[in-house]
């Protein structure tokens, strides 16, 4: 029994053995074994981490052949620290020298652990190349990316969960406006810089509500989305921007806020808007921009926003221009538009409609007498006298009205025709009473 015993124990241990030298050979970490400083086992992994042909190539050489010189001194005093079984190094990272004269950065554990009758040092080497390799171009990609947002002309601010900004490239700095304040962003708040933030209406915008709040709340991306910045020197920019999460699948991501400035493009834009709705000459409404007020106003609720429609016409203006020349003719159409802004109210609407016809649309609901004397201190600033490179100029005005009620069914167009009727009633009932036309009377001041 007890030598049954004893054999069995025997076959266990050397199947116990034979599993672990399987293990130490399929290893993808390097196993060495050295005695006195010479190698006296190596797996399979150390022979191709060594560029050996086989482990034959390696073994009853001196392990030093295989350490970089920088290297050799600290292994070492490593290996001479180790005196009890068992007792281990702490992962410390070494260069070897491979057989075909390359470097190869490792990390190694040192044991020291039994060897047949005796003490040996067992070393795991676990290859840093791949690791190295994958550092590197992390490293590369973060300074191509560090380098390429750099060079944006478009801000990139990312802003932790906490509303503080992490890192701000040139053109936020620049954006912001560049001083000692916001010279660095890193750690501020949007509420610490001297900006004000803006919504696309010019109302002040609270961080809470600016669309990075937004997404850091919810994840959502949003894009697209105008705000604008008072800046501490005073100028005002407009920006178009968008926000994300910096790492979607993170649910404790950054967010990260980009954003073009636009400033010039939307005074463009709306200095495009005023040149197609108002007269190149006078400043005033042109012809679309009134019917288009004109239509909204008859397409509204029964409490119309215009209650009259003045239709204004200088007088045989066209004896100015072919006596006096276009130029002057010009600059008395100047000088009405502007008397008719100023004899008429912030709210009416005064705009021209080509040439020497004009048309006034009224707000709110004056009463008859009240339109009889507006109508007659428009024509009474009109004929002031106008001095015109010299020339003393007297222009009158005939004026048709027509009044819109609130069960209005007329076209803006139709609206337009009756009032130009009247202004020809207005001119024939005029004249008939002077007996003749009166030209107007243009001699030169002295």
């Amino acid at each position: 029994m007890g030598e049954d015993r004893a054999a069995n124990s025997s076959a266990d241990a050397e199947q116990l053995a034979q599993r672990y030298r399987s293990l130490v050979e399929h290893t993808p970490d390097g196993i060495c074994v050295h005695e006195d400083g010479v190698v006296v086992y190596v797996n399979r992994a150390t022979v191709r981490l060594l560029a050996a042909e086989d482990a034959d190539e390696l073994i009853g050489q001196p392990l030093t052949r295989f350490v970089h010189p920088d290297s050799v001194s600290a292994m070492l005093e490593r290996i001479d620290s180790l005196e009890d079984e068992g007792s281990a190094s702490k992962p410390t990272e070494m260069a070897l020298l491979r057989l075909d004269g390359r470097t190869v950065q490792v990390e190694t554990v040192s044991v020291r652990t039994p060897w047949f009758d005796r003490l040996a040092y067992q070393v795991v080497i676990h290859d840093l190349t791949a690791q190295r390799t994958a550092e590197a171009a992390q490293r590369k990609a973060e300074q191509h990316f560090t380098t390429v947002v750099s060079q944006l002309e478009e801000g990139v601010v990312v802003i932790d969960r906490n509303g503080r900004i992490e890192s701000a490239n040139p053109a936020a700095l620049r954006i912001f406006g560049s001083n000692p304040r916001t010279g660095d962003l890193t750690g501020s708040t949007i509420d610490d810089l001297p900006l004000v933030l803006l919504d696309a209406n010019a109302k002040p915008l609270p961080t809470a509500r600016h669309p990075v709040a937004r997404t850091l709340a919810t994840g959502e991306t949003i894009t697209g989305y105008v705000f604008g910045v008072d800046r501490e020197d005073g100028q005002r920019r407009w920006l178009s921007g968008s926000s994300r999460l910096l790492n979607p699948g993170d649910p404790h991501s950054a967010a990260v806020s980009s954003f073009a400035d636009i400033t010039e493009f939307r005074a463009s834009r709306r200095q495009l808007e005023y040149q197609a709705t108002h007269d190149s000459l006078t400043g005033l409404a042109n012809r679309s921009l009134i019917l288009a007020q004109l239509a909204g106003a008859l397409a509204g609720s029964e409490d119309l926003p215009v209650s009259t429609v003045l239709f204004i016409d200088l007088d045989d203006f066209k004896v100015i221009n072919d006596t006096l020349g276009h130029a002057i003719g010009d600059t008395v159409l100047q000088i009405v538009a502007q008397r008719l802004q100023r004899a008429l109210r912030a709210e009416d609407l005064v705009g021209r409609l080509g040439g020497d016809e004009f048309l006034v649309l009224l707000s709110g609901a004056p009463r008859a007498v009240d339109l009889d004397s507006l109508v007659e201190r428009v024509r009474s600033k009109m004929s002031e006298p106008i001095i015109a490179r010299g020339h003393r100029i007297e222009v009158n005005a005939s004026i048709g009205v027509t009044a819109l009620s609130s069960e209005e069914h007329r076209t803006p167009e139709a609206v337009l025709h009756d009032a130009d009727l009247a202004m020809y009633r207005a001119k024939t009932n005029r004249d008939d009473a002077l007996g003749a036309t009166r030209l107007p009377n243009s001699t030169h001041a002295s």
